[in-house]
């Protein structure tokens, strides 16, 4: 299971480029649960991780379901749409993270990308998918 944040500014979105088996991607900040972690606060930590930048989710974007082109692994993305807020600057970024760019739509077509999940993503978002995060019901939440 996976979490994903997409966050536009001006019209462009928070991208990183990360390097993955050899090849630079580009991929919305995502990344695994953590175990006793909720979706958001896996959406939260993932973010700061890999751009420096506080991310608060407004809504779910959507639910996704990934199959590799070879078959060995499926991925179920929670992909969330929200805001970002103080930059650290001074704070390192995860291992495989190259660079934080800021990218109009249109020029991620010429890019190389993650999954064909990233700009489904971003195409979702301009269609104007959002849903309530109290969607979300996880085993601690209380009633």
């Amino acid at each position: 299971m996976t979490v994903a944040a997409l966050v536009e500014r001006d019209g462009r979105f928070l991208f990183v480029e990360e390097q993955i088996e050899g090849q630079l991607l580009l991929n919305q900040p995502a990344g695994h649960l953590e175990p006793g972690e909720s979706l958001l606060e896996a959406v939260k930590r993932e973010t700061r991780e890999e751009t420096a930048w506080d991310f608060e989710p407004q809504a779910l974007l959507g639910i996704y379901r990934w199959r590799t082109p070879d078959r060995a692994t499926t991925y179920l993305r929670f992909a969330f749409s929200g805001a970002v807020r103080n930059h650290h600057s001074d704070q390192p970024l995860d291992a495989t993270i190259q660079r934080v760019i800021w990218i109009r739509p249109e020029a991620l077509r010429n890019h190389r990308l993650r999954s064909p999940l990233v700009m489904r993503c971003v195409d979702d978002y301009q269609r104007g998918c959002r849903y309530p995060l109290s969607l979300l019901v996880e085993p601690n939440d209380e009633y």
